[in-house]
């Protein structure tokens, strides 16, 4: 089940919102397509997310993805735990295995994205 307090994208991102930040990563469908994650390139602390634009790498053990802005903002924080670690990605998608967090440079980019309930019949629809 894919928590109900975040914002999903068509990509397969997640948004969770602190105050004035964004905090990024995949949703749980999405580590569950790729399978085992054994790498990704982030971007760095200072650089600017444009929604809609890739901001990175995730690679498996079957492919190698794009991620996707889902929202714009500057990067405050990497999670750097997942250079030793990325596998976090697959087993907590929505905790440990966090990405990004960023600044909002754009709040309203969030009333784009959808709700848990929504994102649900996305993925259904793909599957």
């Amino acid at each position: 089940m894919n928590p109900a307090d975040l914002h999903y994208d068509k990509e397969h991102e997640w948004v969770r919102v602190e105050g004035e930040t964004a905090v990024i990563g995949i949703s749980d469908f999405a580590q569950d397509q790729l399978g085992e994650v054994v790498y990704v390139d982030l971007p760095s602390v200072g650089d600017e997310l444009v929604f809609g634009d890739t901001f990175g790498e995730i690679e498996s053990v079957k492919s190698v993805s794009e991620l996707f802005a889902p929202v714009s903002g500057t990067v405050v924080e990497v999670n750097d735990d997942l250079d030793a670690a990325p596998e976090s990605i697959n087993s907590d998608a929505y905790g440990a295995g966090w990405m990004v967090k960023v600044t909002l440079s754009d709040p309203s980019q969030l009333d784009g994205l959808m709700s848990a309930d929504e994102y649900e019949s996305f993925i259904a629809n793909e599957a």
